[in-house]
Formats: C-alpha cells, structure tokens, sequence
C-alpha cells in the first residue's frame, strides 16, 4: 500500500486499482491461501482508501496472463490512460510475459524501486528486451519509500508466531490471527 501510495502521487494517477490473481502461475497452489482469503484481506485492507479500489477481474476469469487483464481493463476503461505498477524486482522478469510489446501499447509501466535495487545495473541489455521497450520501461522509474516488508516475510512471521503489527493494516492482522492463516499448527 505504501507503494500504490508513492505511485499515486509520483505518477498523478487517479486512483490505483489491485488486481489480485486466482493463482499466480509462478507459486505452488499448496503455498497459497484461498482466493476468499485473499480477497478478503485485500478488501479489508483497503477499506477506507478512496483512491484504491479492489478489481476481481483475474478472479472472475479464473485465472489469466496480464495482457488479458489490461486487454480487458483498457475495454471497460476505454477513456483512461492506463498505468501497471510493479516493483524494481519484477523489471528484469518482464521479458518473459506474454505478448510484452502490446502490454507496453495498451498501458505505461511504472517502476517503485525496492531496497537494493541499482538502476545503473538495469540497462536495455540487461532487461533482454528490444532498445525501444527497454528505454520506455526505464524512463518511468521512481525511488518511493524503501520499504522492506515482503509477503513471505510475514507469513514466515506468522507461522513463527511474531508479530506482524505495523507490517500490515490491524484488520489484516486481525483477519489472519481469526482464520489461523500462515500458521504452521
């Protein structure tokens, strides 16, 4: 959420939409929680965020690349200009999604970088893409609050029985403690 705030503002977006997917195709299913659950700390999450809104679209598709999700959003939102946000950690990984040239048609990535991240190491070689896609992706990285907070560090947390106070919003720490979620027990 930190990150979705710093692009809001960095970027002037009107409002950042969170796409969660019905299973992401590079995480085991056995290390998932439901998509219920997930749904249902992300709604909690966001409760009281005007500006960030919760989109099932992947869900509801039951499962999809992300140039069928931008596809999808660029029809129902045909008058906007649409923007996907990721992390420093994912740009060296993009030369491996589907249909990667259209993505960047369709919608203008936007790059938050994460703790550690050099962008003087990210260049068009680097990236594995084509010069134009690489300088495109390039030009729209920003350094918002370094932040490390990772979603496997806290369900490692919560499986040791530590604290995730302050690592997430009290009513998804709230949620997870009722529905035993990470838990190793």
């Amino acid at each position: 959420m930190i990150l979705a705030q710093d692009a809001l503002e960095t970027f002037d977006l009107a409002a950042v939409l969170f796409v969660p997917c019905d299973h992401p195709p590079h995480k085991p299913a056995a290390s998932l929680v439901s998509v219920e659950h997930r749904m249902a700390m992300l709604e909690a999450a966001l409760t009281g965020s005007l500006p960030f809104e919760v989109c099932d679209l992947e869900i509801r598709r039951g499962g999809t690349y992300s140039i069928d999700t931008v596809r999808a959003l660029a029809k129902h939102y045909p008058k906007d200009d649409l923007v996907f946000i990721i992390g420093s950690d994912t740009l060296p990984e993009l030369h491996l999604w589907k249909d990667m040239r259209e993505l960047l048609r369709l919608c203008r990535f936007v790059t938050l970088a994460r703790p550690g991240f050099d962008l003087k190491a990210m260049t068009e070689k680097s990236l594995n893409l084509e010069p134009d896609l690489a300088q495109a992706l390039l030009a729209n990285v920003a350094i918002g609050h370094q932040v490390d907070i990772s979603a496997s560090d806290i369900r490692h947390r919560v499986a040791e029985g530590m604290s995730i106070r302050y690592l997430v919003p009290d009513a998804v720490d709230m949620y997870i403690a009722e529905h035993r979620l990470y838990s190793l027990g």
